[in-house]
């Protein structure tokens, strides 16, 4: 569900804390500032909180409540739950991944979840030995080590990057994640096409770069990927995102912040250090407020547009987003597999190590991938209650897939096309691995539609005004302080001493984690 509030006007002309945007961080920071004993208020552009983490019923007539656009919890930490009161829970995924595969002609996959004993067979059925396994146990055990060190840091003043480098302090892994391309890495560990695929997703999610980029856009991406919870687990939210929105608005207004939707922020005003002000938009005319301190749960390019300050360089987005409801699921030609498990966890498609290297050289070349990567989970066998009871006795099951490497720019000139033909070939490199088409399984809706959803970075600007359709608003940054940033001992400071920067697009943002909004706050209560 999302969290929904009516329509009416701020009840007061001057507040402590003003806070532009209704997201889970704008909701993180309310509840921060407001149990603090400040006056707070929150101005949201849509009829409902929750910004990218909210759950809805899309297909008409069906009871099926899918988290819409962010859909997995991993960044968000306990210290935010606990310090909140939140009433919010997850469940793990009884199994990590799945990787169908076609070896010597016979239908087989890789899975990894289901006991130690059980992922070691896979490895050996699928590469011969017991060599990638051993590897891949010695990479991630490089990789928690790395975030139970690093991970307690996101709710801390931000650290230098010599600083931080002590608290890894293992120079071999600040190496590989920090210093050199993640492809040097998974090419030394592991020689199996495919385990060096499934290995490199978790640098590719919302994000265009190639395994060798010497930005080391990938290793960012990675290290937010294996850093959550300080294990890595990427964890389902019970109720789905909905809940955990539900849970952010009903903990901000029970401290007493007061949020108002149906407000759009157009201007942000401010002396630069004791007096702010923010003019809004409603369906019935503009509006004032002031304030002492204003925090925006937005984008960087909406922070300066507010503050009538140059942009930063657009950000571009590189992901398709799918929502599907199934009668049931798919067989699968791997008969060794069950589907309840395969797509319990994540089921990798086309990401061999190769086929993502050539997703995204034709992407580059500007063409819409032949065979286009993706994965895909199914949240209703972990957590059945975001079904309707009918739906559930019937055996319904919700599908989210995520697209890798689709940068914006191959949607410009024909997003509905492009659209379309993404989203058959994609289905077509998913159908290769099941025993029946997936169309075959699919629910229809009160009008007999299928019921499948599709979202591409240029929807998701135009819905949720995510610049460039970018899931992480910029591009994902180091969690250390960069010496030119100028962004204070938090990290969401701007040149103005009180405006802060508490959405996605702040260093140690991206995905849903309440770092920036619990950052934000604690800036704005001077700790």
């Amino acid at each position: 569900m999302t969290a929904r509030a009516e329509f009416h006007r701020p009840a007061k002309d001057v507040y402590d804390a003003v806070i532009v945007g209704g997201g889970h961080n704008g909701l993180v920071a309310a509840a921060y500032l407001a149990r603090a004993g400040r006056s707070v208020l929150v101005l949201e552009r849509l009829g409902h909180t929750g910004g990218a983490a909210v759950s809805t019923r899309p297909f008409a007539g069906v009871d099926a409540r899918l988290s819409r656009y962010s859909y997995l919890v991993s960044l968000l930490p306990r210290k935010i739950v606990t310090d909140l009161g939140l009433s919010f829970a997850v469940r793990k995924r009884t199994v990590s991944s799945y990787t169908p595969a076609t070896r010597d002609g016979t239908p087989t996959g890789l899975l990894v979840g289901g006991g130690e004993e059980r992922t070691r067979r896979s490895f050996a059925a699928l590469t011969g030995s017991d060599r990638e396994y051993e590897r891949w146990r010695a990479f991630y055990d490089t990789t928690r080590r790395v975030a139970e060190r690093v991970f307690p840091t996101l709710t801390e003043p931000l650290p230098g990057r010599a600083e931080l480098r002590a608290r890894v302090a293992d120079d071999d892994a600040w190496r590989m994640l920090f210093e050199e391309p993640l492809g040097r890495a998974v090419e030394e560990h592991f020689s199996d096409d495919l385990v060096r695929g499934v290995v490199l997703t978790d640098g590719l999610i919302g994000t265009f770069a190639d395994a060798h980029d010497p930005s080391l856009l990938q290793n960012r991406c990675f290290l937010y990927h294996v850093i959550g919870g300080g294990t890595g687990d990427w964890d389902v939210p019970v109720g789905g995102m909905g809940a955990l929105t539900a849970a952010l608005a009903g903990a901000a207004r029970a401290a007493g912040a007061e949020i108002v939707t149906g407000h759009e922020a157009l201007r942000i005003d401010t002396d630069g250090a004791a007096d702010a002000g923010v003019v809004y938009r409603t369906e019935h005319g503009e509006g004032h407020v002031a304030a002492r301190q204003v925090l925006v749960n937005a984008s960087p390019q909406t922070l300066a547009r507010l503050l009538g300050e140059d942009q930063p360089a657009p950000a571009e987005g590189a992901q398709l987003k799918v929502n599907m409801l199934l009668r049931r699921l798919p067989r699968l030609r791997d008969r060794q597999a069950d589907p309840r498990e395969a797509f319990a966890g994540t089921f990798h498609i086309a990401e061999g190590y190769r086929e993502l290297a050539a997703a995204h050289a034709q992407a580059a070349a500007g063409e819409l991938p032949a065979a286009p990567p993706s994965e895909i989970y199914c949240h209703s066998l972990t957590d059945p209650t975001i079904l309707g009871p009918e739906l559930v006795a019937q055996g319904y099951q919700t599908l989210t897939l995520f697209g890798l490497h689709t940068p914006a720019r191959l949607f410009e000139k024909d997003n509905d096309g492009a659209r379309d033909r993404l989203l058959a070939a994609t289905l077509a490199q998913l159908d290769a691995h099941l025993d029946e088409p997936l169309a075959d399984c699919l629910a229809v809706d009160a009008e007999g539609r299928p019921c499948i959803e599709a979202k591409t970075p240029l929807d998701l600007e135009h819905e949720l005004r995510l610049p460039g359709g970018h899931i992480f608003h910029r591009d994902l940054a180091f969690p250390y302080a960069e010496a030119a940033e100028g962004t204070g001992p938090w990290g969401v400071g701007t040149a103005h001493r009180n405006v802060f920067l508490c959405g996605a697009g702040a260093p140690r943002g991206g995905g849903v984690s309440g770092v920036p909004g619990h950052n934000a706050a604690m800036a704005a209560l001077g700790r």
